[in-house]
C-alpha cells in the first residue's frame, strides 16, 4: 500500500463520477477505496522503475483517463516523469471524435461499437 496518509482529491472527474455511478450500492468512501489503489498502484510503479528502460503499465481507462488516477498520483511522487497514456472509445464507424473524449488521454484508440467488449 501507498504510504499513509494518502492525499484524496474529491474534484477529480473520476472520483466526482464514481459517486454518481454507484446508485444507491456503495458510500461517499467507494471513491476514496479507489484512489487508495490507485495511489498504490502509482506508489509500487515508481519504486520499481528503472532510468534505463521503459515502464509500460496497462490499466482500465479509469486508473488514467483526463490525467487522473494512477497518472495523478505517479506525478505527485515524481513530477519529471514523462508519462504517456492511452486510452480506448467505442463509437460508430463513421462518427469523428467525439467533443467529451477529446483530450482524456496522449493518444485515443477508437474502436467500433459492435466489437466485442468485457468489463
Amino acid at each position: 500500500m501507498a504510504d499513509l496518509p494518502i492525499e484524496y482529491d474529491t474534484e477529480l472527474l473520476g472520483y466526482k463520477a464514481m459517486l454518481n455511478m454507484i446508485m444507491g450500492h456503495g458510500s461517499e468512501n467507494l471513491p476514496k477505496a479507489q484512489a487508495i489503489k490507485d495511489a498504490s498502484m502509482a506508489y509500487f510503479i515508481n519504486k520499481h522503475l528503472d532510468k534505463n528502460h521503459i515502464f509500460l503499465h496497462i490499466n482500465g481507462a479509469y486508473h488514467s483517463n483526463n490525467y487522473e488516477g494512477i497518472f495523478w498520483y505517479l506525478k505527485r511522487i515524481n513530477p519529471e516523469l514523462n508519462i504517456i497514456t492511452i486510452t480506448t472509445i467505442s463509437q460508430t464507424k463513421t462518427t469523428k471524435l467525439e467533443k467529451e473524449n477529446q483530450g482524456i488521454a496522449d493518444f485515443t484508440i477508437c474502436v467500433n461499437e459492435n466489437m466485442t467488449a468485457t468489463y
